[in-house]
């Protein structure tokens, strides 16, 4: 393997560590103007995070080993995927190993993790948000398997390099019907996923309807800051994700230099893109009933099945 495909893997790691403040200010930022205020600045999640930096960690009494691992899992987790995913190339050297089982399995083990924090505090909104979480998860990760298992099926494998790089050839697959529902269901499974509305409001701390915010309480200092930053790099990561599969053209797929400078440039540009889109979304979206999330994931889990057999008889019939 060239020094292209470990230079790819090492520039996912930092787009999406360092990329996923700036994605969170900017669609701060963006969703302030438009609802008519001045808004932080899209480095304010950046200062945050060196504010808690500097504070002192507190461990509430009682509390095991789940609860002081989690925000490390969690980051490693989601830093291990975004190693795997090919965000800027298909060519390196962990390609083979970027199976579709092995990436959703570990966004699963980041959310257990804090799950698990979560009821170790033995607080009532730490198992209260631990049990909304994992009835979230529990739709959530069949929808996103069956959603990208969808692509894999023209593919022939389960392997996302592979998808990628069939999808750049082929790009009359993203546009057939199997394509069109995937997209859908995957992009309601990301929402529900990373906690955004109208599943879960990340700006709220009401305990009738937070669902994320609920695990997290007890968090402070260094912690709290592992914890945010890895609830950012999660969405970075899945919308980076989403970019690659419905929207691939860009991304390197041989070693080269220049290739893979221009799939920085447009997957920065993707990123922004998306942000800005979600972020005006949720500026006339209203946050659904907590009792109403269910019949939303399951209707995307319902997408996704449907995305799988209409890929299986367009596969069939051609």
């Amino acid at each position: 393997m060239s020094a292209v495909g470990y230079t790819a893997v090492a520039g996912q790691i930092v787009a999406v560590t360092a990329g996923a403040p700036l994605l969170t200010g900017w669609m701060r930022q963006v969703r302030a103007r438009l609802e008519g205020r001045a808004g932080a600045g899209v480095l304010q999640p950046w200062r945050d995070a060196r504010k808690l930096l500097r504070k002192e960690p507190i461990t509430p009494a009682g509390t095991g080993p789940a609860f002081r691992a989690a925000p490390a899992l969690l980051v490693a987790t989601t830093v291990v995927t975004a190693a795997l995913v090919p965000l800027l190339s298909t060519d390196t050297p962990v390609s083979g190993h970027a199976d579709l089982i092995v990436v959703v399995s570990l966004i699963a083990l980041g959310t257990l993790a804090l799950a698990l924090a979560g009821l170790d505090t033995g607080t009532a909104f730490g198992g209260m948000g631990a049990s909304r979480e994992m009835t979230v998860a529990a739709l959530v990760e069949p929808t996103i398997l069956l959603s990208v298992f969808a692509l894999s099926i023209p593919a022939g494998t389960t392997n996302i390099p592979a998808i990628v790089t069939g999808a750049v050839d082929e790009p009359a697959r993203l546009a057939s019907p199997a394509g069109l529902l995937a997209v859908a269901a995957l992009a309601v499974a990301v929402l529900a996923e990373t906690g955004r509305i109208p599943v879960d409001n990340p700006s709220t701390h009401l305990e009738l309807t937070m669902i994320h915010e609920a695990m997290v309480l007890e968090y402070a200092g260094p912690d709290l800051a592992l914890v945010e930053l890895g609830a950012q790099m999660r969405l970075t990561l899945l919308l980076g994700l989403v970019s690659s599969l419905f929207v691939p053209w860009g991304i390197a797929t041989t070693g080269s230099w220049a290739a893979l400078a221009v799939a920085l440039v447009l997957l920065a540009a993707k990123l922004v893109l998306l942000g800005a889109v979600l972020a005006a979304a949720e500026v006339f979206w209203a946050k659904v009933r907590l009792f109403r999330v269910p019949e939303l994931l399951a209707g995307s889990f319902l997408l996704a099945l449907l995305a799988v057999a209409a890929s299986y008889f367009l596969t069939g019939a051609s």
